[in-house]
């Protein structure tokens, strides 16, 4: 496409070149990405910023970039090289506006949900991918563990991409026969402008708890990003939306699009009754218009009721048969990492991403609900570095109040020393014993192996993590693959 065609949706304060003589294929933030045919965007990030790898782009032959700040090189520069300088006010938001025209504005040519709060989205997301290619439609997948086009997997590094990541896939979606799109979206992602211009047709809300305070600093900076989401909705979209949740009249409370609860409140429009689950699974009651509707899910834990329960209403609402509905949630799988259960005979290992201090409380209230005090608990986890310091001294209070047994271990230390991070654990210990074992496979191999024959382990924090990032280097790391290790003598 030609660069000016791409300039006529974005509001560029100064251009300089000729755009009309441009040609552009993809779009790059990342120098070392960057092909000849690139559109390079300088994206001040957090630990870089991108001005500086304007002339690395350059040099391999890029011929338009675009800046929002003008002084790191001079016109005479972009002259010279031949190069096209785009300025506008925000290179994100300009991000997500070039990337929507490049790829012909494929969230429009899809049916698309996204998901967002605290906890849930994942397995949320799956959920109601499962109901929709059950009802037939070719559905695709953008979200923490993975993204689905087609019948290709792309491994994800983020909840959501950025927003010319998200535009590709979503344009590969439609390529491939994709009717739905199905996303997760994140407050980084919606602070940051990754999903501007996107068209969503259904949008859900799960919860919202402290998180992320190490980036929004209050969780009023928190929530506001999470508002962005419901408040730019089009009309004709439908919001569903978890009316137990505290903070959920207030969330949606600016959006123009229709809206419908779910939960077990008696005003809710999709009623929750009778949740009971186990190890096995979930099993519970939805009323809805006068009618009964009951569900079932191999997922485990009251959180995975609410989850289920927005996948049926959102997909009922979209259109989709009751009945194709509960049994797509009923032939969902395991979501890797959320609550998954690994077992010996009476010995249980629970893997979870609960690595905040809500995640942790509801996961140990979970095992609590179905062992009702007769067996024993351990509880393994740490906290990631470079994240969140506050969270630290209420996860260790909270594995101290809903466990037996507790070990603290390395999460991601990233750029932090462990043992640091595993002090400001154990300062809201405060009465009863814990063991200190920083080698992560150390602390899972000692809870299982010296844990009772009927003991339930929670191994948590890292989840569906497949590394641990220590230094800046990340090494291949499974809290599921060393669990089975030792459970199962795999040694």
């Amino acid at each position: 496409m030609k660069l000016s065609q791409l300039l006529n949706n974005v509001d560029a304060i100064q251009v300089t070149g000729s755009p009309e003589s441009v040609s552009i294929d993809d779009i790059s933030i990342d120098s070392r990405k960057t092909g000849a045919k690139s559109l390079f965007i300088a994206i001040k990030g957090f630990n870089t910023d991108g001005h500086k790898f304007i002339q690395d782009a350059v040099g391999i032959g890029v011929k338009a970039v675009v800046i929002d700040d003008n002084n790191f090189l001079p016109d005479e520069y972009y002259i010279k090289s031949g190069v096209v300088k785009i300025l506008v006010k925000n290179t994100r938001k300009a991000l997500a506006s070039f990337a929507n025209t490049l790829y012909d504005f494929p969230s429009k040519h899809l049916v698309l949900t996204g998901i967002t709060g605290t906890k849930g989205k994942t397995t949320t997301s799956i959920f109601i991918k499962n109901i929709f290619d059950g009802a037939g439609y070719k559905t695709g997948l953008i979200g923490t563990n993975k993204n689905i086009v087609g019948g290709k997997v792309y491994k994800s590094s983020l909840t959501t991409p950025q927003s010319n990541e998200i535009n590709y896939l979503m344009r590969e979606m439609v390529n491939s026969g994709c009717s739905h799109c199905v996303m997760e979206v994140s407050s980084h992602a919606l602070e940051l402008n990754r999903v501007d211009y996107l068209d969503y047709d259904y949008a859900v809300f799960t919860n919202i708890t402290s998180d992320h305070m190490d980036y929004h600093k209050s969780f009023e900076n928190y929530f506001s990003a999470k508002k962005i989401f419901f408040d730019v909705l089009k009309p004709g979209a439908k919001v569903v939306y978890n009316v137990d949740d505290p903070n959920s009249s207030k969330i949606i409370s600016d959006s123009k699009a229709e809206k419908y609860s779910y939960g077990t409140s008696d005003n809710a429009d999709f009623k929750l009754k009778n949740i009971e689950f186990d190890l096995t699974g979930t099993r519970f009651e939805i009323m809805y218009k006068n009618s009964s509707y009951r569900l079932n899910t191999h997922l485990a834990g009251g959180f995975n009721a609410y989850n289920a329960a927005a996948a049926f209403s959102m997909a009922v609402l979209s259109g989709v048969d009751y009945d194709v509905a509960a049994a797509a949630i009923k032939n969902t799988p395991q979501v890797p990492g959320r609550f998954e259960v690994i077992s010996k005979g009476n010995k249980n290992v629970i893997i979870d991403y609960s690595h905040t201090a809500d995640s942790l409380r509801q996961a140990l209230e979970a095992i609590q609900h179905i062992i009702k005090k007769e067996r024993p608990v351990y509880t393994v986890f740490g906290c990631g570095g470079n994240r969140d310091k506050t969270k630290r001294p209420v996860m260790g209070k909270i594995a101290a109040e809903l466990s037996d047994k507790i070990i603290i271990t390395s999460d991601n230390p990233r750029f932090e020393d462990p043992d640091e991070i595993i002090e400001q654990i154990a300062a809201g210990i405060t009465d009863k014993e814990y063991k200190v074992i920083e080698n992560r496979e150390e602390a899972i191999r000692s809870a299982i192996e010296r844990s009772e024959e009927n003991a339930v382990i929670l191994i948590a924090g890292k989840g569906h993590e497949d590394y641990q990032e220590i230094k800046g280097v990340r090494k291949f790391f499974s809290d599921k693959e060393t669990a089975e290790k030792y459970l199962f003598g795999n040694k």
